[in-house]
């Protein structure tokens, strides 16, 4: 079952990762990808200087080298050692013991451990 988190709580389980592999699934809009990622740390942005709406005032920076899962060739390398993560106000948290969930109004990421296969 999942809980609901506050973003404190949601950050110190987060915490408990850095070092770990993980996946990242992206669902926003039509767009999905899988993210496999060394995660080294976390760490989070606020941006007041947006341009426009779009632009996130917060993130949530998973820190690390990783590969981004793509339609054709596979994987490719991220383009910069992170993954950011929009939050907004309404950003919901969860956790289900093998699982993070964020729920935006642009979309749902969700984290685990990456098994090694």
């Amino acid at each position: 079952m999942k809980q609901y988190l506050s973003v404190e709580e949601f950050n110190e389980l987060l915490q408990k990762w850095s070092g770990e592999k993980i996946n990242i699934f992206k669902h926003e809009l039509e767009d999905d990808d899988r993210t496999l990622m060394e995660l080294d740390s976390i760490s989070y942005i606020k941006d007041t200087r947006r341009l426009d709406d779009y632009e996130p005032m917060h993130a949530l920076l998973l820190n690390g080298k990783g590969n981004i899962e793509t339609d054709k060739e596979g994987f490719q390398p991220l383009p910069s050692d992170y993954y950011e993560i929009p939050l907004e106000e309404s950003t919901l948290y969860q956790f289900d013991q093998s699982q993070f969930s964020l729920i935006t109004e642009r979309g749902t990421y969700t984290i685990e451990l990456a098994s090694d296969i």
